[in-house]
């Protein structure tokens, strides 16, 4: 594997030289063009990492938020339900602000969004006013979260699967990083839960800093982004891969919120101590972290991406049969498996780069494949909720999160076909 990996930065530091140097000139290392592509490197890292500590902080202390603010159960439920509502509506925007003022600068300004809204909602005073600055977090996150597949199709076309591993993995060490320490870190800070989630707009700030110095520097850009602006735009919804692929990103979606809303209530309720149950649910998120590398550079490597579709699903599929018959005796294989199952979403964001040729094509795919996949994930978790609550146990969930992984998994092989939109979807 060491010697793949070799051979791909080897065959991608002779292309990029290629398209950034002139005949008989070669890119040295610190030549501006190389200290620009260490410069987005950062950037698409500490974008990563901030695309989700904004939800998962707030899960943490969820509790600590409703008693401070007085929030009402439906109120704290709609919050549950608000990220991939603002991800939906939010992202559509991304690609015509992409065309207009560049993916780098949209990215900046998400990164600023963020790191307002995260600084802002704890110190809002009501309900309104967290409710509100959330939603601007979230704007944020939304339109870096369908930029980040252009930045690595425009900057690191050879490197598609590298790139998107990294990406994914930082967005998963976040993830689960902002669980794990969000209590501890505001127990040290006083235990004022406003301390212990307006720390996280430090993390924000610090990836504007790239983003900025990106922005500003529209010479340094890939000669295909200023073409990008004026493509014409697909006629995406006639493609059936970007319907596949949006149902696809749509159905992952939602069991990654099922598992992350309720796989811990499972284990509770199935005798497990609280303090384990949350354990195990940050086995799940962390299998992510080494997972969401591998796979995409898996993925780039194979013409159809179907075959690894179906492992992560027989994963999810077994996961649920466990949960089912031996919840707590099984606990954490079902945990282990259910995280892996869950490293649909880097496979996903990879097949977003795959499946299109150009920039504008990556942009439009991953808006439309994104909003669309956000807005089929809102009724999974609630419907979970309600059977739970009607029927008194977890069968009914149990046999819905399994329902739910056979259509994933048929269409992620037809979303996994070598081609592109660009030939499903002329202009």
């Amino acid at each position: 594997m060491m010697g793949l990996m070799a051979s791909e930065e080897t065959l991608t530091a002779k292309s990029m030289a290629i398209r950034s140097s002139a005949p008989g000139e070669s890119e040295s290392p610190s030549s501006p063009r190389a200290w620009t592509t260490r410069l987005v490197v950062l950037g698409i890292v500490l974008a990563a990492v901030n695309l989700r500590p904004a939800i998962t902080s707030l899960g943490a202390l969820l509790e600590e938020v409703r008693d401070g603010l007085g929030m009402s159960g439906s109120v704290a439920g709609l919050l549950t339900s608000v990220p991939p509502l603002c991800f939906a509506l939010f992202g559509v925007m991304a690609p015509r602000l992409a065309r207009r003022f560049g993916p780098g600068a949209v990215v900046c300004a998400g990164m600023v969004a963020i790191t307002a809204g995260l600084l802002i909602r704890p110190y809002a005073g009501s309900t309104a006013g967290f409710l509100a600055a959330s939603a601007l977090a979230l704007m944020g996150i939304a339109v870096s979260n369908v930029l980040m597949p252009v930045i690595v199709k425009r900057w690191f076309p050879d490197r598609v699967g590298s790139m998107t591993g990294l990406y994914s993995m930082a967005l998963a060490l976040g993830t689960s990083a902002a669980a794990a320490v969000t209590v501890p870190m505001t127990d040290a800070l006083g235990g004022s839960w406003q301390s212990g989630l307006a720390v996280w707009a430090g993390l924000a700030a610090a990836a504007v800093l790239p983003w900025m110095a990106l922005a500003r520097q529209r010479g340094a850009e890939p000669a295909t982004e200023a073409r990008a602006r004026v493509e014409p735009a697909l006629r995406i919804t006639r493609s059936r891969t970007a319907w596949a692929l949006a149902v696809f990103f749509g159905l992952q979606a939602t069991a990654a919120y099922i598992t992350m809303g309720w796989m811990a209530q499972i284990f509770r309720d199935a005798g497990v101590p609280a303090g384990t149950a949350g354990l195990l649910l940050a086995v799940t998120m962390v299998m992510g972290v080494p997972l969401a590398f591998v796979i995409p550079r898996m993925a780039t490597r194979l013409p159809h991406q179907g075959p690894i579709v179906i492992a992560l699903g027989v994963c999810g599929l077994a996961g649920y049969a466990g949960l089912y018959t031996a919840p707590a005796g099984g606990a954490w294989a079902w945990a282990v498996l259910l995280g892996i199952s869950n490293c649909a979403f880097p496979l996903a964001l990879t097949m977003v780069g795959m499946r299109a040729r150009t920039g504008a094509g990556v942009a439009q795919l991953s808006a439309f494949a994104q909003s669309t996949g956000y807005l089929i994930s809102i009724p999974g978790p609630l419907l979970v909720g309600v059977l739970y609550q009607h029927s008194g146990g977890w069968g009914l969930p149990i046999a819905l999160m399994t329902g739910l992984m056979i259509p994933q998994m048929l269409v992620g092989v037809l979303a996994g076909r070598p081609r592109t939109v660009e030939d499903e979807a002329p202009h």
